[in-house]
């Protein structure tokens, strides 16, 4: 598919490139902070899983580069932005990077030495698997990284703090909503308009981190296996069957993104242009290091007919 039809049917995909975001994601986190308003007096933000970083750059323009403009500030107060990834990651103003695992606890001791001791205000995660199309196996992938990114709130993020996660919509769900129902006390599953219609994904929106008393982070497995049930009883192993019938849980789910605004699913025009048609603009930053850039060497030298030895074909050439 060619440039021009890719930007004639995803709006999104042409606006991102039209206003410097790296993708169209950046227009979801925007969407969920015009609903929720997570930015509000946040000062510390980490983002998870954050390549190739249009959520890092929403974060930077949103409360960066603005307490920047003020002539009175100084460094110390600058909001302070980490983010997290497994690839590197082209350099934004205000951010600092981490190269890691987050499912590993050291990669949360880097923040919090980032954070000089203190507590993120905020934790985002945009991460996702490769999707395979088997949906049940997509959403039990999906809801396996967010409970390792609710490994690194439950270390990083101050009482009182947000999270917003990606999820993959499914049969165990409710199951998911009421792990994350632990340790906030407000959570709303989210779809903004700039998420397509088809597709599965929806955004967990979870307010004022509480963590039950008592709680240490090395328990948290063993606590998302003992959540109880809805109705109240103790010590019940929380599958999903507990969660339907009369323990049927019913998760606030709310659109999100101006109603009146563009629509993901719809096709529009290109734009007309002065003395010409209009031209496709390129991306605005292309990966660093892609996991597929392996592949795409050894297809160009299957296409030449070049006898090379594959096997020292990497990631550094």
């Amino acid at each position: 598919m060619g440039k021009a039809s890719k930007d004639k049917r995803d709006i999104y995909y042409r606006k991102a490139k039209e206003e410097g975001w790296r993708a169209r994601s950046a227009f979801k986190l925007l969407q969920i902070d015009q609903e929720f308003n997570i930015f509000h007096g946040v000062k510390r933000v980490v983002d998870l899983c954050a390549a190739p970083g249009s959520w890092s750059q929403v974060l930077s323009r949103n409360l960066y580069v603005p307490a920047k403009q003020y002539p009175d500030c100084k460094e110390g107060d600058l909001p302070l932005i980490v983010a997290i990834d497994l690839q590197p990651m082209a350099p934004i103003e205000g951010v600092l990077q981490v190269q890691g695992d987050i499912t590993n606890a050291r990669t949360a001791e880097v923040v919090i030495r980032h954070f000089d001791g203190c507590k993120a205000d905020l934790v985002v995660c945009d991460g996702a698997p490769d999707v395979t199309g088997l949906h049940d196996m997509d959403e039990f992938v999906q809801s396996q990284l967010i409970l390792a990114a609710l490994t690194i709130v439950t270390h990083v993020l101050k009482v009182g703090g947000k999270f917003v996660a990606k999820i993959f919509r499914g049969k165990d769900t409710s199951l998911l909503y009421c792990q994350l129902k632990l340790f906030f006390s407000q959570v709303t599953f989210a779809k903004p308009k700039s998420s397509r219609n088809s597709s599965i994904e929806a955004f967990a929106v979870c307010e004022n981190y509480s963590p039950p008393e008592g709680f240490k982070e090395k328990d948290l497995y063993h606590l998302l296996e003992k959540v109880g049930t809805p109705s109240g009883a103790d010590d019940l192993d929380c599958r999903s069957g507990w969660l339907e019938g009369p323990n049927k849980v019913y998760i606030p789910f709310l659109a999100c993104g101006d109603l009146s605004g563009y629509d993901s699913d719809r096709s529009y025009p290109l734009p007309s242009t002065e003395g010409g048609s209009y031209q496709s603009l390129d991306p605005v930053q292309p990966p660093i290091a892609p996991p597929y850039k392996t592949a795409l060497e050894m297809k160009k030298v299957a296409s030449h007919g070049i006898g090379a030895d594959i096997s020292k074909l990497s990631l550094d050439s």
